[in-house]
């Protein structure tokens, strides 16, 4: 049996080749119907173009039944209202302390997953801190990490701001790690994945255009990278990550306590068109 589970339902399949002309490696064939042969097999990327492209519903392939996947409508969001939310966004550093429901932290996240990643491996890790008695606890934990680094080399300019920021969270009770948000979703890939950081960071990015248009706010949280990354990488391990993963990067999220009554305006686009002669 195909170790792909490339099936064709011969009643259905109006023999169009379209799943041939659309399959990205050039290894289906059509005979009376489309077939893969077994010697072929091991180049499938696994991309199930050849089932979503089939006009009737007629092909599938890694035990996926196209009757569970979604019917194009053609519902595309409106282009202004697009472009309105991208120009809107904010890096939230103000937050409100509420949960943000957990079901709908799940279908952020579920349906950041068809995010792109290289050679089609989606082996993008979701880590969630997804109410706020776990995030106090890791919150405890990174800022105790930074006191651990006390008097570390003040040469090295992160380092130093690294100090500062404890400083300013001991004895002033600032946040400036966390700006008091009550979740975060780090992303990480297996480090032998062909761009490991790139899938991790493109898939934020797909979580965090979903989270603001349902009224979230967002952050990308650089220092907590550091902190996992260079500080103390323990943390990782009690988090549940991999130790083969690499942490692309981390957002944080909840619902904004501060609402922006217009945007910002770009200092211009920087664009190179290019001409060949």
């Amino acid at each position: 049996m195909s170790s792909l589970k490339f099936k064709i339902s011969e009643s259905d399949c109006s023999k169009c080749g379209m799943c041939a002309g659309e399959c990205p490696v050039g290894i289906i064939e059509m005979n009376e119907y489309p077939a893969i042969a077994e010697d072929k097999e091991a180049q499938c990327v696994e991309c199930q173009h050849c089932m979503a492209v089939c006009p009737k519903g007629a092909l599938s392939i890694l035990d996926k039944d196209p009757a569970d996947s979604i019917k194009n409508t053609k519902n595309l969001p409106d282009p202004s209202a697009m472009q309105e939310m991208v120009k809107m966004r904010r890096a939230t550093r103000k937050y409100k302390k509420e949960n943000v429901d957990k079901e709908l932290i799940n279908d952020l996240l579920e349906t950041a997953s068809y995010a792109p990643t290289a050679h089609n491996a989606n082996a993008v890790q979701f880590t969630v801190v997804d109410n706020l008695e776990t995030m106090i606890k890791f919150k405890e934990m990174v800022f105790n990490s930074l006191k651990d680094i006390k008097g570390a080399d003040s040469s090295d300019p992160k380092m130093g701001y690294i100090n500062q920021i404890s400083m300013l969270w001991e004895n002033m009770g600032m946040d400036l790690v966390f700006h008091n948000a009550p979740h975060i979703v780090i992303a990480s890939v297996p480090q032998n994945n062909l761009m490991p950081k790139e899938d991790g960071m493109i898939a934020l990015s797909y979580f965090e255009l979903l989270a603001n248009s349902n009224g979230l706010g967002t952050l990308w949280a650089g220092m907590i990278k550091t902190v996992i990354d260079e500080i103390n990488p323990e943390i990782k391990k009690i988090l549940g990550i991999p130790e083969d993963h690499m942490i692309a990067y981390s957002m944080l999220f909840g619902k904004p306590a501060v609402k922006y009554a217009r945007s910002i305006q770009s200092e211009g686009v920087n664009i190179n068109p290019v001409q060949l002669n």
